[in-house]
């Protein structure tokens, strides 16, 4: 029964996002285009060698991620269900659902899927080019990224995050974003991925109170990770986060610094104080806009507010970054509460290369700082929340 549902699911899904999100059709009267998007597991097999693991990009809470060359020519990434997997079995699930509702060009495209016996397969477009977070904390290749590409970077996740926010059908909070979970395509244009820890808000609500706590350590906003307080303002501290990353081209805790600019926001905010906001750009830029790079750092601040309220949504933001005349608000102290000492692991990206050695187009090993945790706080070991009203 489940794997029926799930089966139908995938097709249903790719077929209303091949046809523009629209509902037209009866879904058993689909002939040819259901068969098309949906993958046998004979074909993702050929396709991936057999899940080799030269083949493997990554390891996520999902499962693995393998790349393939499927019988039209055309490489994809296959996002294979850990078969033991509770979590992955409900992140596969979520991630179907939610990606039924989204269509944007900088939001990984899902081309099908495989529900066949035990196994459950996403199949999405290949990105030669990984995760940011590759080249952002790597000095050999970080050159690559110029000031120009970093901006237009910040730029894309953005409308990404206010088409999920404010344009999609429905609200989606994607719960994860951060460097490793950032794919950049052939031309290094951004496209945020894995769907499988984000919530969605039907109707009109915009916030919850959760006793289940997702995401990433280090990107995580103060309010969500102690109070499990979630809202769209939850994405925007990850943002902040992300965008004085890709600004200084390093990870938001690096124990090694010490003192104060050990934590990222916190060295940030320490530089702002002092008037000197700029200290904080990436030495190995060779050139960089002045403006621009003092605005992304104020916006980095301002996403990152320790209260919720004075974070801009993304629509506010996304007015920031492509207006000429749009003046910021002087940020005041962000959220840095407990952030010291705390963030001492690494997380690989699901799409992430681990054989880069063997492949040159594949993506790089994660370097994103802080681990992705999923704890839940409910009795018996049943997960649930509460919907609040208003925002």
């Amino acid at each position: 029964m489940a794997m029926g549902f799930l089966a139908r699911l995938c097709c249903c899904f790719v077929k209303k996002l091949r046809d523009g999100g629209s509902g037209g059709g009866d879904e058993d009267d689909d002939g040819g285009q259901s068969s098309e998007l949906f993958f046998e597991l004979r074909t993702l097999q050929v396709a991936t060698n057999f899940f080799s693991e030269v083949n493997q990009l990554g390891h996520g809470g999902f499962g693995p991620v393998y790349k393939g060359l499927i019988p039209n020519g055309q490489e994809v990434a296959v996002k294979k269900l850990s078969l033991n997997s509770r979590q992955g079995l409900r992140e596969f699930t979520n991630e179907v659902k939610l990606l039924l509702k989204t269509q944007h060009k900088n939001l990984v495209m899902l081309l099908g899927c495989c529900a066949e016996g035990p196994e459950k397969m996403l199949v999405y477009e290949y990105l030669p080019n990984g995760s940011l977070d590759y080249f952002l904390f790597d000095k050999k290749k970080s050159s690559s990224l110029d000031w120009l590409r970093r901006y237009r970077i910040v730029t894309g996740i953005a409308r990404g995050l206010l088409y999920l926010h404010e344009e999609a059908p429905e609200r989606i909070i994607h719960r994860d974003i951060k460097a490793s979970n950032i794919l950049l395509d052939g031309q290094l244009n951004p496209k945020i991925s894995d769907f499988g820890l984000a919530r969605l808000f039907p109707g009109d609500d915009t916030h919850l109170n959760t006793f289940r706590i997702s995401g990433t350590h280090g990107y995580m906003a103060p309010e969500y990770a102690m109070h499990g307080y979630l809202s769209v303002k939850t994405d925007v501290f990850s943002f902040g986060v992300l965008v004085l990353e890709i600004v200084s081209g390093r990870k938001n805790h690096v124990r090694e610094l010490g003192g104060e600019q050990e934590d990222l926001l916190t060295y940030a905010w320490t530089l702002f104080q002092a008037g000197k906001t700029l200290d904080l750009v990436d030495p190995s830029l060779a050139r960089w806009n002045q403006d621009e790079a003092a605005m992304c750092i104020q916006l980095g601040l301002l996403c990152c507010q320790s209260n919720v309220a004075d974070r801009p949504d993304m629509n506010s933001v996304h007015l920031m970054l492509s207006s000429d005349s749009f003046t910021l608000p002087r940020p005041g102290k962000p959220g840095i509460q407990g952030r010291r000492g705390r963030w001492t692991t690494t997380t690989s990206s699901a799409f992430t290369n681990t054989n880069r050695a063997n492949s040159t187009n594949t993506a790089g090993t994660s370097a994103s700082a802080g681990s992705t945790i999923v704890e839940d706080f409910s009795k018996n070991s049943i997960s649930y929340s509460s919907i609040d009203e208003g925002r």
